[in-house]
């Protein structure tokens, strides 16, 4: 009998070579730039004028001559709470612009997102209408609107037949009118952008689940709320922190009107006229961007829990 080999014992495949390849130099620079420039600019354009606004919230300064720079403690902020008569006002506007872009703007633009959403005929074209005020700037937006709210020449006035008449009524000077004017214009552009953004959304969701719907027995609106709408939890979620942001950040359109006087009073004004033009008051005017800083983080640190909590293992 021949004698049997011995098994072989199984060979190892072999070593992958590593796919990390080594930064040669120019890789380092080029990240270097790519990372560098633009945290530089955030630095010197962002948080710089940040954090030098929240050292001058707590001192008395002209803005002009060093040597007048004061410590004031909690003084300017004590003031504006107790002793400054358009703040309360501006926030109540603030809040009343809040409310009414998340009641009317934000609703708006899901109807229309909905309603393009359903693949009729000439769709890319109403998109294109109803995105245009986004593209514009709000100051442009509030120039428009001037001339839409004009007393004597304006179009309303003219549709309601009192053009150039003494019961024409002055939408953006009448104070008690004029903050619901604003708001209206600001919501052309509001809604436009949410529309968008739930147009995106709709493409999302997964058609499966409207079919899963339809089977069932369901109608086209309880598919929509019972299934569709919360299956947009993401994109709800970001629409919602837009919402508060935009409602915060309203400045341009009241600015343009009358400078963010006689009824039109908002936090993001009442900072411009205390830190620029006559009269300004450095301290104060730091105060109240302090204010209105810490008001919107609260939306972005809430969003940004809940986006690594979900990212997280």
């Amino acid at each position: 009998m021949t004698a049997q080999a011995p098994p072989r014992a199984p060979q190892r495949p072999p070593a992958r070579k590593s796919r990390l390849k080594r930064l040669t130099r120019r890789d380092v620079v080029v990240l270097s730039l790519m990372v560098g420039i633009p945290t530089l600019v955030q630095i010197l354009l962002v948080w710089g004028p940040t954090l030098l606004s929240i050292g001058l919230s707590f001192t008395r300064w002209n803005g002009l001559d060093l040597a007048d720079l004061r410590p004031a403690g909690t003084d300017n902020y004590r003031y504006v709470a107790q002793d400054y008569p358009p703040f309360w006002p501006a926030v109540g506007h603030n809040v009343l612009w809040l409310l009414f872009l998340g009641v009317i703007g934000t609703p708006l633009g899901l109807l229309l997102a909905v309603l393009l959403d359903q693949k009729i005929r000439g769709s890319k074209i109403y998109q294109s209408i109803f995105f245009i005020p986004v593209m514009l700037s709000m100051a442009l937006i509030g120039v428009i609107w001037q001339l839409f709210y004009n007393k004597d020449n304006g179009l309303l006035n003219f549709l309601l037949g009192t053009a150039g008449t003494p019961q024409a009524v002055d939408w953006f000077g009448d104070s008690s009118v004029n903050i619901w004017a604003a708001m209206v214009a600001a919501t052309w552009r509001h809604a436009g952008y949410v529309m968008i953004l739930y147009l995106a959304g709709l493409k999302g969701v997964d058609p499966t689940l409207r079919e899963a719907a339809a089977l069932d027995g369901a109608s086209a609106t309880q598919t929509f709320f019972r299934v569709v709408f919360p299956a947009m939890k993401p994109v709800n979620i970001i629409i919602v922190v837009i919402t508060i942001i935009e409602s915060l950040r309203a400045f341009d359109v009241v600015w343009v009107i009358n400078k963010g006087r006689n009824g039109l009073e908002l936090l993001s004004a009442l900072v411009i006229q205390n830190l620029v033009g006559e009269g300004q008051v450095i301290g104060v005017g730091s105060a109240l961007a302090v204010i209105l800083l810490v008001i919107s983080l609260v939306p972005i640190v809430w969003y940004l829990i809940r986006t690594f909590r979900k990212a997280g293992p």
